[in-house]
């Protein structure tokens, strides 16, 4: 099974052995397309290059790409291929004689190794080398995991050496980081033993991706920007509730100083030699969920289109996209792209029982319209949701070998109801070949008038903010906060953290707060539990629902399958 494309594999080979068989340029070459002469490449190797931030000026002058955005329906657990779509939509435009650059998250090691496998695209549109951008790449995760750490060694240095700050252990909220899924880190006990061992104290581990650390990183501007913030990030609060931070623990430098090879993004380029800005990979339920701003400030001057991928659905990623990173970039996008499937539709129907890992039901491979319209509304209200911010949506049918036409038509109907272009695309079966009508499509929406906004003014409330996203994108009747979150938010009001933007933490699986309604639910209310501050990464974060920011192994994960044969290949990886 494809963990990107959610289906069994359109091709007889994996996409470790397409990737193998394809012929890549020198890496600097694919720079040299893009405008980016040797002078601005740290290379890895022949095929990946980190690019020297002293690009973002060195190209300001040149044209400035149309911006593309990629996002997609409500999630399912067999995966809607966003990445694969944003990689073969980039392949698709040089097929058309356009020049494209793709901007997509380095995949975790946690999920890679987990039950979801890589993270560079699928079949005939896949980001390569292939091992290089699932295993490691050129080492940003782990700086960002030192990084983190470091901070979190410092803490415990400070309570430990008589706490000059008056630190309230029980105020501490940073915890430890690892790219590793392991459930057994979620909540810890340190400092047991012997005295000399530390402060003994409640504790515990998220994976990397979930640290604000790698929020930092992806919306950073420059290495000075980004060591600002590391030094603004707050670990707790002292007896007399005044916060405490990286920058009063002399800890803020020594992660710059971690950090300031990881800030500079990754080059690399797909099967067809179309060039892919891979960096930073922030959690897409409690962060932003969207790759870097500088790769995006370099993207885009490298060629006519800068596509990028927003996490999760349009209400996630997009929504942040829209009113967290477009705020820091600058950039406007000027046409966005929702994925979709006919099983993710029939998945939304809300009349088959699906599980990640599992076969799907035969009930979904049979043809069905009536189910693809039943789950049609969660693709409406997606689509609403890149109106609202006044961009003009595509809706690229994401094509499986064993759709039907009839299936087609529901969507296509529901395109020419809202007034939308519509396209299917066979990416990932047949490359940029196949996604020449989705691209054509972009190019015509990209040319039509729009004017990106955000959703809400940073003056609103915090209170009035997290009620217009609920209502405007989640189709929520309202918001009911506790009163521990109404009291975190007078506290971060008084702080002067209340013009800061929200990032909602909700379930992926649901427009809603509960993973298990589908489609586009009405007539609920979101709960806010809780609000945490991420002064470094500089937005207010709202959580609702139970978030898990330290995935579990499944009973047989994909590092069972995970080797080195006997000429030192990488095998079992997908």
């Amino acid at each position: 099974m494809d963990p990107e494309n959610g289906s069994t594999a359109m091709t007889e080979q994996t996409a470790l052995e397409i990737a193998r068989s394809a012929t890549l340029k020198p890496i600097t070459d694919v720079a040299a397309l893009m405008g980016i002469g040797p002078d601005l490449l740290e290379p890895y190797g022949e095929f990946v290059t980190k690019i020297k931030l002293e690009a973002i000026s060195a190209l300001q002058e040149r044209p400035t790409a149309k911006y593309i955005l990629v996002t997609a329906v409500t999630p399912t657990p067999f995966g809607e291929g966003k990445t694969t779509t944003t990689i073969g939509l980039a392949q698709g435009m040089h097929h058309l004689g356009r020049t494209a650059t793709a901007a997509i998250r380095q995949p975790s090691m946690g999920p890679t190794f987990g039950i979801k496998g890589g993270g560079a695209g699928g079949g005939y549109s896949q980001a390569a080398p292939f091992e290089a951008i699932n295993l490691h790449l050129t080492g940003d995760m782990h700086a960002v995991t030192a990084a983190h750490n470091t901070l979190a060694a410092m803490v415990d240095n400070h309570l430990f050496h008589g706490n000059e700050l008056g630190i309230d252990i029980d105020s501490v909220t940073w915890r430890r980081v690892l790219d590793v899924n392991d459930r057994a880190l979620r909540n810890v006990e340190i400092g047991l033993g012997p005295a000399q061992d530390g402060i003994e104290r409640s504790s515990g581990f998220d994976i990397t991706a979930a640290s604000e650390v790698m929020a930092i990183l992806a919306l950073s501007t420059s290495l000075k920007d980004m060591r600002a913030r590391l030094g603004r990030i707050i670990i707790g609060f002292t007896f007399d509730q005044r916060p405490v931070t990286a920058e009063d623990l002399r800890a803020a430098g020594a992660m710059a100083v971690i950090m300031k090879d990881a800030i500079k993004p990754n080059l690399l380029q797909t099967l067809e030699n179309t060039p892919v800005l891979v960096h930073a990979g922030p959690f897409g339920n409690i962060a932003h969920g969207n790759s870097s701003v500088v790769a995006d400030l370099i993207g885009i001057h490298t060629g006519e289109f800068l596509i990028t991928e927003a996490g999760f659905g349009a209400d996630m990623g997009a929504e942040r996209f829209f009113n967290i990173k477009c705020r820091v970039s600058g950039l406007s996008p000027d046409a966005g792209v929702v994925v979709t499937t006919v099983r993710a539709l029939k998945s939304h129907s809300g009349s088959h029982k699906i599980a990640a890992g599992k076969p799907l039901p035969d009930a979904m491979l049979i043809e069905s319209p009536d189910d693809v319209r039943r789950g049609i509304p969660n693709l409406r209200k997606q689509v609403e949701n890149l109106k609202v911010h006044g961009i003009t949506p595509v809706i690229a049918i994401n094509a499986f070998p064993d759709d039907f036409d009839s299936e087609y038509e529901v969507i296509r109907d529901l395109a020419r109801e809202m007034g939308v272009r519509c396209a299917v695309s066979t990416h990932f079966a047949e490359g940029g070949a196949g996604a020449s009508a989705l691209a054509q499509a972009v190019i015509d929406a990209a040319n039509d008038p729009s004017t990106s906004r955000f959703l809400y003014e940073l003056d609103a409330t915090p209170e009035e903010k997290i009620d217009t996203i609920a209502r405007e994108i989640y189709g929520a009747d309202g918001i009911d906060l506790s009163d521990e979150a109404a009291a975190s938010l007078r506290r971060y009001e008084q702080l002067g953290f209340g013009s800061l933007p929200i990032c909602i933490a909700k379930t992926h699986l649901s427009l809603s707060s509960d993973p298990l309604l589908k489609g586009a639910p009405r007539n609920w209310r979101l709960p806010v539990r809780e609000v945490r501050l991420s002064a470094g990464a500089g937005f207010l974060y709202a959580i609702c629902g139970e978030m898990r920011t330290m995935p579990g192994l499944s009973s047989h994960p994909a590092a069972e399958e995970i080797d080195i044969d006997e000429d030192g290949n990488v095998v079992g990886l997908y």
